[in-house]
């Protein structure tokens, strides 16, 4: 997901890294991996157009969690449909320095999606090899990009995704609870009624398939979210808060929901810094975190 989570269609929020496509973090005059007889993912294997599904940082210049065939996958895109052109744009030149952005034909995923739909067809028709890229994370998880798959599926086009930062699947692996059986839910409602009804059910659900239920909100309203978690769900319940994945004020913390009411409220820390998401080992364990604008993601597991 971010930011880390995929904004709601009307509130999409805004969204150095070395050149050549080398990611931070990798080893100065580290050797290759030796070739084998096995092609390369972004290799050529069949005639035709192909659709790269290309992942994005959930932080913006932060490279590291991306791999490096990432790059091999752009230069090879001459059309580009991406949910933001701005930070699209900003993203492949922090990925590739010598990259000429004008050469490529940029289309934004909008909420005409047939409008959107014929031009991708058009392009698939005259055999392009296209790129898409969300605002953060994955293409088609929790996110537009997924109507254009479909559509290069139903015109026979080769579909090539590609590994890359996932804010859903990370939370997930990093919680704790049961990945074997899970739900992504998306948004829950805003109206705090409608909310609280969400959130038992949620808790229900999750306890009758010992389901993890993953789900988020609208960065700003973090902080309400977790209140209305904390006031509605049943003291054994676990919660994982997961906020700004990837970045250096990555928080991660499972708790159960008596656990976390225990915890200082994160109003009454405001003025200490410590109280709010941090590097790890700095976050203050005695108060909740401050999810004001932090892109998070919830799970629960009752």
């Amino acid at each position: 997901m971010a930011a880390n989570t995929p904004p709601r269609k009307e509130e999409a929020p805004d969204a150095s890294a070395p050149g050549k496509g080398a990611p931070v973090g990798a080893p100065a005059g580290s050797n290759p991996v030796p070739r084998t007889s096995n092609p390369s993912p972004t290799s050529p294997r069949s005639p035709g157009p192909t659709l790269y599904l290309i992942p994005c940082w959930l932080e913006e210049h932060i490279t590291a969690p991306l791999p490096a065939y990432i790059l091999e996958a752009v230069k090879q895109c001459t059309v580009f449909f991406v949910e933001n052109e701005r930070s699209a744009r900003r993203y492949l030149k922090a990925l590739w320095k010598e990259m000429v952005i004008d050469e490529y034909e940029w289309y934004p995923i909008h909420k005409a999606e047939e409008e959107v739909k014929n031009v991708f067809r058009q392009k698939l028709k005259e055999g392009k090899t296209i790129g898409v890229i969300s605002e953060a994370g994955c293409p088609g998880i929790a996110d537009p990009g997924q109507i254009l798959t479909e559509a290069a599926h139903q015109a026979g086009a080769t579909v090539r995704p590609l590994v890359g930062p996932s804010s859903i699947l990370l939370a997930l692996m990093a919680s704790g609870l049961n990945g074997q059986q899970f739900r992504f839910t998306g948004y829950v409602p805003v109206d705090n009624a409608a909310r609280a009804r969400a959130l038992k059910e949620l808790e229900t659900e999750s306890q009758r398939l010992n389901c993890t239920m993953l789900f988020i909100e609208t960065p700003y309203r973090n902080n309400q979210l977790l209140e209305s978690i904390l006031a509605n769900c049943r003291p054994s319940t676990r919660l994982c808060i997961a906020a700004n994945l990837t970045g250096p004020a990555e928080y991660i913390r499972t708790l159960t929901i008596a656990d976390w009411r225990k915890l200082a409220p994160a109003a009454t820390s405001a003025t200490n810094s410590a109280a709010k998401p941090g590097a790890p080992g700095q976050a203050d364990a005695t108060a909740r975190p401050d999810l004001h604008k932090q892109p998070t993601i919830f799970a629960m597991l009752a």
